[in-house]
């Protein structure tokens, strides 16, 4: 392996802020903010979403929005109408 090409692969703690869960794998990514783990001082990754909390690996469904397309178009729309 060539020296100097590669970026540097280190311990990562990644954290997951949709589940709270936190782990630590090799990763070469670096942040700012740091976890201490095990006495080590390790960068903190956050993440919005991973396996832990991703719908398609948990298999539960979150609703995001409440509203269906069709009750946005009749609130945007239904006034117009009535209002005329």
């Amino acid at each position: 392996m060539k020296e100097g090409i590669h970026p540097d692969y280190h311990k990562v703690v990644f954290h997951d802020s949709a589940t709270g869960t936190e782990w630590v794998s090799r990763s070469t990514l670096t942040s700012k903010e740091t976890k201490t783990v095990d006495g080590e001082e390790l960068p903190l990754v956050r993440l919005d979403i991973s396996a832990e909390s991703h719908p398609f690996w948990t298999g539960k469904l979150r609703e995001l929005d409440s509203d269906g397309r069709i009750d946005r178009f009749r609130r945007r729309y239904g006034r117009a109408k009535s209002e005329k």
